[in-house]
């Protein structure tokens, strides 16, 4: 990948939860702040998200969950990032509604950056490009 390609954000919503306005707040932010962005719309599995990001070559994940139901889903989307061996070149972040005792949890796992509700979208945009596993040029 050329170090002045866009950065490449896919975001997802895995499982059942059906409510994306925060995610498509998101989207928006990371388009004005110059980042190409791929969204998978709701109800995505983790298989169907990791292949998402393959096919797109996606430099980071983005993650939205408000059903409770994170840290499966995200545990196995981590899982089979690293069964695709992305894991080294893919910034994973999450966001939604994540109680703090599950934050180091999934940081352990290998989720960098977590956003619950409130955050700033130019906080996420610059979490992006400052923890970015490649180079980019402004």
């Amino acid at each position: 990948m050329k170090p002045s390609q866009k950065i490449r954000v896919l975001l997802a919503k895995p499982g059942l939860d059906g409510h994306d306005r925060g995610v498509k707040v998101v989207a928006r932010a990371l388009r004005d702040a110059g980042m190409e962005v791929i969204y998978t719309g709701l109800h995505k599995s983790p298989e169907a998200i990791i292949e998402a990001a393959l096919q797109e070559d996606a430099d980071v994940i983005g993650l939205s969950s408000l059903s409770g139901a994170h840290m499966a889903l995200f545990t196995r989307i981590m899982q089979l990032l690293s069964e695709k061996e992305m894991e080294e070149d893919t910034l994973v972040i999450a966001g939604g509604i994540i109680p703090d005792d599950d934050v180091p949890k999934l940081e352990k796992i290998g989720i960098r950056g977590i956003f619950g509700p409130g955050a700033e979208t130019d906080d996420i945009a610059n979490y992006i490009k400052t923890n970015l596993k490649r180079t980019i040029q402004e």
